[in-house]
């Protein structure tokens, strides 16, 4: 029944974003806040999709941490979900997401013109330079910016490593870190052949200030989400 019920969802997902498809020639030159609504309204349907069909639903818990104006989050990477959920749960956020993901049919185009932050990890300091422009240009329009700083999705077990971009990315922006811990992988995983029933736990922690040594911000956010994963399992 789990996998019957994840591959209902994988053809209703196709027909759901077929559709956002077909509007792109209608929104050809809208303006990024217009892209990102409408983006918000193709996950608000993926999400719902995901609960009606396969039973996987989301909490969130310590909303009360996030600052009242534009951070740095960086969160954990176990899933997909968090690359499309984070879209609507952090409204107008700026992802910084591999290059790849914009040969996707669709959803590449909306992340192209939203638009977001991305990357070839291959290029090494070209692309640490053009992250932290695109990071600057997001915050400077009042936009979250969201980082996975382990660079890949990694199975729910695994303790949390930093990659070190990060830390240059902190460096210059001047901007407070929101750590956020997910376990979506126990559902929507790497090396797991269908999306299993239950609730994903969204944990946003205490704020780090900005102004901190690089070196330690990376410290004391791996530590305190690492602490978090074990907790929420």
């Amino acid at each position: 029944m789990t996998a019957l019920r994840s591959r209902t969802f994988d053809l209703l997902l196709g027909g759901w974003t077929a559709l956002f498809g077909a509007m792109i020639p209608a929104l050809f030159w809208a303006d990024g806040a217009r892209l990102r609504h409408v983006s918000r309204l193709w996950v608000a349907g993926v999400m719902g999709l995901l609960r009606r069909v396969v039973g996987l639903d989301h909490v969130e818990i310590g909303t009360a941490n996030r600052p009242a104006g534009p951070c740095l989050i960086v969160c954990n990477h176990q899933s997909t979900w968090e690359t499309i959920a984070f879209i609507r749960l952090f409204p107008d956020v700026a992802i910084v997401a591999k290059e790849e993901l914009l040969k996707i049919p669709v959803f590449g185009w909306y992340l192209r013109h939203s638009p977001m932050i991305t990357i070839d990890r291959e290029s090494g300091t070209q692309a640490l330079r053009r992250m932290v422009e695109g990071a600057k240009a997001a915050l400077a329009e009042g936009r979250p910016v969201l980082v996975f700083p382990e660079g890949t999705r990694k199975d729910p077990d695994a303790p949390i490593d930093f990659k070190r971009g990060v830390e240059l990315l902190y460096g210059r922006l001047d901007v407070s870190v929101l750590p956020v811990v997910v376990n979506s992988g126990r559902f929507w995983g790497i090396g797991r052949p269908a999306k299993r029933a239950g609730t994903i736990t969204v944990s946003c922690l205490p704020p780090l200030p900005p102004g901190l040594k690089s070196g330690e911000m990376m410290e004391r956010a791996e530590q305190a989400m690492e602490a978090e994963r074990r907790r929420i399992g």
